[in-house]
């Protein structure tokens, strides 16, 4: 049932001038560190690089505009399970078939905006060149702790009951039957809405696989199943830094990164560039005003250290829960530049694998890197579940 007496209300926040100010001040102040020579992004970010963001950050970003721009985006705030959630809501534009509600679920580092610009041409697809009767409702909340979400005060929230709350959240908006989709952590929300929720989510769609434990002897892997894990272990071991301290010492980070906006971003932007399909030049996919709008409202909600500590409780996910298989339909859409593509054998252990593509461009920021293929990718899979998700608008 719909949380007691939940009312949705229209958001769209205006930060205020000291706001910026403070946040001027500081980056014009940064106490940048030295850097071997020609390091690049050998040793984590940039510094060169960051150095010439950071400037524009101070003096040339407009962020009033791009406040402007995501206001666009039909945004509102409701209560579900005691928490503020802040989601997207935008309906189907001139529908010509069933509609279907989809649920996407972000990941870290990022938020809503992780699907701005896929919203229109998943809502309106006769508007981008798609067919109307593929329009969805789409429902892109902050996860609890990002973006303009509430931040939970007591012990971190784990992928297993967010999911729990966007379940609550399509109730408020009175969908009964929906579809899911995500990636990174959004990929756990959404594999978690299926596996806990299988009456109400026609299918699931996913960027990747996450990691749960294998059931049985290893032995019993196929040999691409053993490759991968192997892969994923040597990644963990060059790559995995960042999320060994958010799972495990989240508020030392933390400190430094909410009181300085270009430590803020050093940790995020590396990321950025790290994870996109973007041939090591981070602005052939991410625009600066798009990389500063991402780090911008990480730094005006403060919620770097909300962000990180939901690594800390996912830890802590039973590993049975994690062995669980999915037997809602999946998809899976592994795009070439993403990191840790699982072999089909592993997605057909672990799902109901019913579509899997491999796009031959986008990292593990597709929806924004690619928002055209992303949205086509849903389309595609969506399409044979519509009629099973009907209910009330």
């Amino acid at each position: 049932m719909p949380d007691a007496a939940s009312r949705v209300e229209p958001f769209s926040p205006q930060t205020a001038p000291a706001e910026l100010d403070d946040l001027q001040s500081r980056l014009r102040a940064t106490r940048w560190p030295d850097a071997p020579e020609d390091a690049g992004w050998s040793l984590g970010t940039d510094v060169g690089y960051l150095r010439e963001l950071v400037a524009y950050w101070a003096d040339g970003f407009d962020w009033p505009a791009q406040e402007r721009a995501l206001a666009r985006l039909p945004r509102y705030r409701t209560r579900v399970g005691g928490l503020g959630v802040h989601f997207v809501h935008a309906r189907a534009v001139a529908p010509t078939g069933p509609v279907l509600p989809l649920v996407l679920s972000h990941g870290w580092p990022d938020s809503f905006w992780r699907y701005s610009k896929v919203v229109p041409l998943l809502t309106d697809p006769g508007a981008h060149g798609g067919d109307p009767a593929d329009a969805f409702d789409v429902v892109v909340p902050d996860l609890p702790g990002f973006g303009y979400s509430d931040r939970p005060v007591g012990a971190p929230l784990d992928t297993v009951a967010v999911a729990g709350l966007w379940a609550r959240l399509m109730d408020v908006l009175g969908y009964p039957r929906f579809g899911a989709a995500g990636g990174d952590l959004g990929s756990h929300v959404s594999r978690c809405l299926a596996l806990d929720h299988p009456g109400r989510v026609v299918a699931v769609h996913r960027m990747d696989a996450g990691l749960p434990v294998p059931g049985g002897d290893p032995a019993g892997l196929t040999p691409e199943e053993r490759a991968w894990f192997a892969d994923v272990a040597a990644w963990g071991a060059s790559e995995g830094a960042y999320g060994a301290v958010h799972r495990t010492k989240p508020q030392s980070a933390a400190v430094g990164l909410t009181d300085s906006p270009a430590g803020l971003a050093a940790w995020i932007v590396e990321k950025l560039q790290a994870w996109s399909d973007n041939d090591g030049d981070l602005e052939q996919v991410f625009s600066r005003d798009e990389i500063l709008t991402n780090l911008t409202i990480y730094w005006l909600t403060g919620t770097i250290a909300s962000s990180m500590r939901i690594y800390h409780a996912n830890a802590a996910i039973p590993a049975e829960q994690l062995a669980r298989r999915v037997e809602v339909p999946s998809g899976f859409a592994l795009f070439a530049g993403d990191v840790l593509r699982p072999p089909r054998a592993w997605l057909e252990r672990t799902t109901n694998l019913v579509h899997l593509s491999e796009p031959a461009r986008g990292g593990h920021f597709a929806p924004f890197e690619e928002p055209e293929l992303y949205a086509e990718e849903l389309r595609t899979f969506f399409r044979p579940y519509r009629a099973a998700a009907q209910g009330r608008r």
